[in-house]
């Protein structure tokens, strides 16, 4: 039986792909970083992090064009460094891809609400969770087609919000208390800075699945890119300049709200229009988009993980009649729902971006380790501009990576600490593996 993917994306299929993971975070998320540096803040950490994504999704797409396999970044760090950075890459690839969807879950439950205000919000995320976790244990999965078709939907939707906001845009709701905490606001707002951009790495992972690597991924990853930067600012400055920052981030009672773009819509237009249910349904097609691919590609991240016996082995192993990752979707879920019960969005996302900083930063400094150790390698797509590219989201990754620990902390000793755990039950594990083997 062949080993290798099917050759199929075409570079319309690649950047449906990449807008589709991706999009749910210019429906919700972002706007908690108002909180932490008000507009001027949340714009320059915006700025700076749509930066180092440009840069490190040319890079890291080098490497899965060179090294094609499901695991991702934890494959490329194995290669370059050997295990033990390989497992410490892998484990962060983990930690986002099942800290991110309790985050779109909450989401889509909120989106729910504003429509159908009996529906409650935590039990529609848990139904979701249960709903798309068994689809995927089924086998039941969305083809890159249907996600090009909703992903248009959801791209549209967006336009639409700017064209009905845009006229009631006004300088000065925009620059209504713009700058909070400095420069300190800027740092703090960087996690949903990056929310707007996390899970675009998950379209380097099908590289192998494209037809022509060297100019469909420069395609579809490089209009993919244009795409969210163009939306990220059309949605960044339409949703605050309708009524002031503090109008998209929190609700009548003061508590942290999880659909801006919404509350924003109810301003321009009445909550009873047409136009503010539309963008509440179509957005939910954006939200479960997302949430539908992280939860495939977090499943699929841990089943990895188990095969190679990096995690405990049953998690490697697939149903006997579905043929999918029924237990690590099932551990992913639990999880996930365990994540939710706590009710902080703020902080599932922060940690969900501690994950993804770890796997950027890991990957660059494979990419540089990999030209020098393994000139010779077949690269069917070599990131343009080299070193600076991958130099520059190293560099922003590891000033991000600081920035996020200085002002979490907490959640840093959390994050840090489930690392080195999970670190030595690896080493220990694996030493008394090979033992076995030994014997």
């Amino acid at each position: 039986m062949s080993t290798h993917l099917k050759k199929t994306l075409s570079p319309l299929l690649l950047w449906g792909l990449g807008v589709g993971y991706v999009i749910s975070g210019m429906y919700f998320g972002w706007n908690l970083g108002l909180e932490k540096g008000g507009t001027y803040g949340m714009a320059i950490a915006t700025f700076i992090i749509t930066i180092m994504y440009v840069c490190f999704t040319f890079s890291y797409s080098e490497l899965a064009c060179a090294i094609p396999k499901a695991g991702g970044g934890f494959d490329y760090a194995n290669r370059a460094f050997g295990k033990d950075l390989g497992f410490i890459t892998g484990l962060a690839q983990i930690i986002e891809f099942v800290f991110a969807p309790p985050a779109i879950a909450f989401a889509i439950g909120a989106y729910l609400n504003l429509s159908f205000p009996q529906v409650p919000i935590l039990p529609t995320a848990i139904i979701a969770y249960l709903l798309f976790t068994a689809l995927n244990v089924i086998g039941v999965k969305i083809a890159a087609t249907f996600e090009l078709f909703i992903t248009i939907l959801a791209v549209g939707e967006l336009i639409l919000f700017f064209g009905v906001t845009i006229p009631h845009f006004s300088v000065e709701n925009f620059t209504q208390n713009p700058s909070i905490n400095g420069w300190e606001g800027v740092f703090a707002a960087i996690p949903f800075a990056i929310w707007f951009f996390l899970g675009i790495e998950g379209v380097a992972n099908v590289a192998e699945e494209s037809i022509n690597p060297q100019k469909d991924i420069t395609k579809g990853f490089g209009s993919a890119m244009i795409t969210l930067v163009a939306l990220c600012v059309m949605v960044f400055v339409a949703a605050i300049g309708v009524g002031g920052w503090e109008k998209i981030v929190y609700k009548a009672d003061g508590a942290l709200s999880d659909s801006p773009l919404p509350m924003a819509m109810g301003m321009a237009v009445s909550t009873d229009s047409l136009m503010y249910h539309l963008l509440i349904g179509v957005g939910l097609f954006g939200l479960i988009a997302s949430f539908h691919g992280l939860i495939l590609a977090g499943g699929r991240a841990t089943m990895e993980f188990g095969k190679i016996d990096f995690a405990p082995r049953f998690l490697g192993k697939v149903h006997s009649l579905f043929l999918t990752p029924a237990n690590a979707l099932i551990v992913n879920m639990l999880l996930g729902i365990a994540a939710l019960l706590t009710g902080k969005t703020t902080e599932i996302i922060t940690v969900s971006v501690f994950g993804a900083l770890t796997l950027y930063v890991l990957s660059m400094m494979s990419l540089l380790k990999l030209r020098k150790s393994e000139p010779d390698l077949a690269r069917p797509f070599v990131v343009p501009f080299y070193p600076f590219l991958p130099v520059i989201a190293l560099i922003i990754g590891v000033l991000s990576l600081m920035a996020m620990s200085y002002y979490n902390q907490t959640l840093a000793l959390w994050y840090f600490g489930v690392l080195a755990v999970g670190f030595v039950s690896f080493k220990l594990f694996h030493k008394f593996d090979e033992t076995i083997v030994e014997d």
